[in-house]
């Protein structure tokens, strides 16, 4: 048996029938399902299998949509009694990572990730914004820029994709810049608010005491933080690093490079879509990098873990 850090996917990674075939095909995925319908108040089931995509896109549905299938895809692995021994987690998927790592119960979980998309959603009507995706340009060009014209890094994804936050002007402004700096591609992302910037500080300030209302545990396995990448070691840590988080940078490739100088090479994406393996796959070639969300990719899973 191999040994697997679990990484849990964020917003951006959804699509209407996600979960489904292990919602149909497992009792203690449908019994996630009830527990998270009594919690949220919502049909979380419906939301994710039927959508529509325009109800299911809206940031205060899809942040627990998303998570509540982050979950189910972790129980599965539990089921086959696979169990990480590390994880991390992009943005929003950091909830699902500190809940497999015993930090938080289903409860807080899924209550903070309700209550952090109605926020975020809150905030960015209030500061309308945008984020765009500069494909290879050198990161010091990028926060030169990024001062130029106002805007902020929300994601360093990999050296290959950095993401760029704030007002629409100004984000467009940057983009034209990163373009004529010699930016392979620059792409605006389908978001509803310039998420990871000060724009979101209304939502920070106001999720800050529905985090410190909740209980957190200390770890039982490492779980690298986004906003520093180093692991959390104290339940005291954590409720800073979620609030602050909202208004701070992913350093994906930053969390991942600490993983791997750490020694593990097996990660497996626990959640909808590969959008963290691909990363992975940018940030280093020699590791193993797979994912679960479906009958197949579990299939394959299983298969490299024998």
């Amino acid at each position: 048996m191999k040994e697997w850090v679990f990484l849990f996917p964020g917003q951006g990674s959804q699509y209407v029938g996600m979960g489904l075939e292990f919602y149909e095909n497992y009792a203690e995925v449908r019994e996630l399902f009830t527990q998270a319908n009594d919690i949220l108040k919502m049909d979380v089931a419906r939301l994710c299998f039927e959508g529509p995509e325009d109800v299911l896109l809206l940031t205060e549905n899809v942040q627990p949509a998303i998570t509540v299938v982050n979950l189910a895809c972790y129980t599965i692995l539990q089921l086959h009694e696979i169990y990480p021994v590390a994880a991390a987690g992009h943005s929003l998927g950091e909830y699902a990572a500190l809940y497999a790592a015993g930090v938080m119960n289903l409860k807080d979980v899924l209550n903070l990730v309700l209550w952090r998309g109605k926020l975020m959603q809150e905030a960015a009507d209030t500061e309308p914004g945008s984020m765009a995706a500069i494909m290879d340009l050198d990161m010091d060009k990028i926060r030169e820029i990024c001062t130029l014209c106002d805007t902020e890094v929300a994601n360093i994804n990999c050296a290959e994709q950095v993401i760029i936050t704030g007002r629409s002007d100004a984000v467009d402004e940057a983009m034209a810049m990163s373009g004529e700096a010699g930016a392979k591609k620059c792409l605006k992302l389908n978001v509803s608010g310039p998420w990871h910037s000060r724009c979101m500080d209304l939502a920070r300030q106001k999720f800050s005491p529905i985090v410190r209302e909740c209980t957190f545990h200390d770890p039982q396995i490492p779980v690298v933080s986004n906003v520093d990448a180093q692991p959390v070691k104290r339940s005291l840590e954590v409720p800073g690093k979620l609030i602050d988080q909202i208004c701070s940078p992913v350093l994906w490739q930053q969390s991942m490079e600490w993983m791997i100088n750490k020694g593990y090479d097996h990660f497996v994406e626990v959640g909808p879509r590969k959008v963290l393996r691909g990363l992975m796959r940018r940030i280093n070639r020699n590791v193993k990098v797979l994912n679960v969300e479906d009958a197949e990719s579990l299939s394959v899973f299983l298969q490299a873990n024998q």
